[in-house]
């Protein structure tokens, strides 16, 4: 199976860097093939809304970082979205890959994938990661994908908090599970 990871952190050590560098793990320990973006380390523009992809065979209009990441987000059996929780959502780098998805909507709807979610916040309420999960499971819905299984890892602010948690493990074992 091949996986197509999506981090949003602008942090390459924070939080959700770690629960990250698990899921991977467990799924690569797996013998999936996985593939991984920091998409806070990339130069992605934001969608206009412009529909020159549409007009050209899904070619946006911007010609970034996007192009490396469109071929393994078509060709992905599973796709784990990775973020912290910014403002009881999921980050701007991270929102924007997923809005330059619109350039290849029509092929991605018709395609049997599943998604994951793996988050951190650091509130200790689980209801702050509701609007995060329900964005979640939108996407699921939209894409025609299978909603597939999270990780929430709420009271967590630092790495530290992650580490002495059991939420590394949990992200293991999401992976070793695809």
């Amino acid at each position: 199976m091949k996986i197509l990871t999506l981090t949003g952190s602008p942090h390459s050590q924070g939080t959700t860097a770690l629960l990250a560098d698990e899921v991977c793990a467990g799924a690569k320990e797996a013998g999936h093939e996985v593939v991984r973006f920091e998409t806070g380390k990339l130069d992605i523009h934001p969608c206009l809304g412009c529909f020159h992809c549409r007009k050209n065979d899904g070619r946006c209009v911007y010609d970034d970082d996007m192009t490396q990441i469109y071929p393994h987000l078509l060709t992905a059996d599973a796709v784990i979205l990775v973020t912290p929780l910014y403002y009881f959502g999921m980050t701007a780098q991270l929102k924007r890959t997923i809005d330059r998805f619109f350039s290849v909507n029509p092929l991605l709807r018709k395609t049997s994938k599943q998604l994951f979610l793996v988050a951190a916040c650091g509130d200790k309420e689980a209801w702050a990661m509701d609007a995060l999960v329900a964005h979640f499971q939108t996407l699921s819905r939209y894409l025609h994908w299978q909603e597939g299984g999270k990780v929430l890892a709420i009271g967590a602010y630092t790495r530290k908090d992650v580490e002495d948690s059991d939420y590394p493990i949990m992200a293991r074992n999401l992976g070793a599970g695809l």
